[in-house]
């Protein structure tokens, strides 16, 4: 029988299967260890057999693992009150299952803002080769048609541009917000520049126009920064988590500034911000957070650029400049070259990476990585890219 014979094809898996994993490190099925770079596409932000998660996750399931939404759930009011502080700002949180859901929410959110005033608004702007999300809202806001194919009609009522220059040009009457990644996770790892960042959110702010920034990504320390809005300087109306917030354990949350963004019955989620899910996101935040103020992020994350500038120094016959705001990077490929022969090349090395867009190889290493663990794995890419030549 064929593996994953009963699974649907819409996949395209490497070889590698796993069986447990410590820090940055994942060990095959046959026993071979790979250096993770890539974090289960940002999610396992503690790595691997973290113990203080492990240990927060086993003292609650060892309570209660779920109860509805329809009763108080105290690590979700906590959680909350934590990303709040966090991200320097009153926020105010709903919790889903993932980053998707989350951008679903933020939509109806804004939907909903925009039936106040004399005309009502419900247009969204987003940017091309943006990325947020595969369910119908969600992928309706991607500006990428080719994700589109074969699923039209997309909804109504979202305008697509192809710079942050050019935005504002495209605001008309019934706008009622603009939808951003700050650092495009599916479209080549590239940061908006911050001084045009900076000068949207302000004329959002005078045209009471929202500013939703999807931060499924590049949240919960993944720039250096709790948020990257925070190193953008730059207060949303409404953001968006997942990824790495409950270290591998499905969340998502949308938190706005918008104290009454929701009325009862106007959304809602079974699973969403239940114990476990909640209980596991305050221990990564506890985790994280003390590696931000021990410094010992920052330090990381200045090793690892230094790494990847010797990588790009010593194969200019593959790359052409480094991409990316902290530890969620890219190596950007030359033209010719197929990043996901890269990809293969490092993983016959042991070494794991992404591919980005459709010519950037994407890290995005466990946040709490060794100095060792980073060498090794850089090490091995390098053999990989020597490989190709």
């Amino acid at each position: 029988m064929e593996r994953g014979e009963f699974l649907l094809k819409n996949y395209g898996r490497f070889e590698e299967s796993f069986s447990y994993g410590e820090g940055s490190t994942l060990y095959s099925e046959s026993g071979n260890d790979y250096i993770d770079f890539t974090s289960g596409i940002g999610v396992s932000s503690v790595g691997h057999g973290s113990k203080e998660l492990i240990s927060a996750i086993s003292e609650q399931v060892s309570k209660v693992i779920h109860v509805s939404n329809l009763y108080n759930i105290k690590p979700q009011e906590d959680l909350a009150e934590t990303i709040s502080k966090l991200a320097g700002y009153d926020l105010y949180s709903f919790f889903a299952n993932s980053g998707a859901e989350a951008n679903e929410a933020a939509i109806k959110v804004a939907r909903k803002y925009g039936e106040s005033g004399e005309k009502r608004r419900y247009k969204i702007i987003t940017l091309d080769n943006s990325f947020h999300g595969r369910t119908y809202g969600s992928l309706s806001a991607t500006a990428q048609t080719s994700l589109h194919k074969s699923f039209e009609p997309m909804l109504d009522g979202f305008n697509y541009v192809s710079d942050i220059h050019d935005i504002e040009s495209a605001i008309d009457d019934e706008t009622v917000a603009v939808m951003l990644e700050l650092v495009k996770g599916e479209g080549g790892v590239k940061a908006l520049p911050k001084e045009a960042v900076q000068h949207l959110a302000e004329e959002l702010k005078k045209r009471d126009i929202l500013l939703i920034v999807d931060e499924v990504q590049t949240g919960v320390y993944r720039t250096g920064e709790f948020l990257a809005s925070n190193f953008y300087d730059i207060q949303p109306d409404i953001i968006t988590l997942a990824k790495g917030l409950a270290g591998g354990v499905p969340i998502g949350v949308m938190a706005t500034s918008l104290k009454d963004g929701f009325s009862s019955g106007d959304h809602g989620s079974t699973f969403g911000g239940n114990y476990l899910s909640t209980a596991s996101a305050l221990k990564v935040l506890e985790i994280l957070e003390n590696e931000h103020n021990s410094g010992d992020l920052k330090r990381r994350v200045q090793y690892f650029d230094s790494k990847l500038l010797e990588l790009l120094s010593d194969f200019p016959q593959l790359f052409t400049e480094t991409t990316g705001v902290g530890l969620m990077r890219g190596l950007k490929v030359n033209s010719d070259i197929d990043v996901i022969e890269i990809v293969k090349s490092g993983n016959r090395e042991r070494v794991l990476t992404l591919k980005s867009g459709n010519n950037t190889l994407r890290l995005l290493p466990p946040l709490n990585i060794s100095t060792e663990e980073i060498d090794i794995g850089f090490q091995r890419l390098r053999q990989g890219c020597q490989n190709l030549l």
